[in-house]
């Protein structure tokens, strides 16, 4: 005898993808969304406390802040881009030692001057 036609039951579900725990740290954490304004927030110091030159380390009244990666640089070590007049510290400079002599370039700048 040929059984009844009646509903076929539903196929079953496909296997689920692996679920495993992902450690989130402050690496992944800049790297998100909202990853500049975490970094400013971790970069900014608590009130009262004394800020120190990106370059030299030396506490000192810093009043200026490199212009291409906002760190602290104190007058000693702060060098002015001979091409746009802004401020950086050594690690976002380069000098270029041309025929009109030693000239400071911001990285911004040097990208220009070849």
């Amino acid at each position: 005898r040929v059984p009844a036609a009646g509903p076929e039951a539903p196929p079953p579900p496909a296997p689920a993808p692996l679920q495993l725990k992902t450690r989130v740290g402050l690496r992944e954490l800049s790297r998100g969304v909202r990853g500049e304004e975490y970094r400013r927030e971790v970069c900014v110091p608590p009130v009262g406390v004394s800020k120190a030159c990106s370059s030299c380390v030396r506490t000192a009244d810093v009043k200026e802040a490199c212009t291409q990666c906002d760190q602290f640089v104190c007058q000693n070590c702060s060098k002015l881009c001979s091409c746009c007049n802004t401020v950086t510290c050594s690690l976002c400079s380069t000098i270029d030692y041309g025929d009109v002599g030693e000239q400071v370039l911001c990285n911004g700048c040097s990208i220009f001057q070849v």
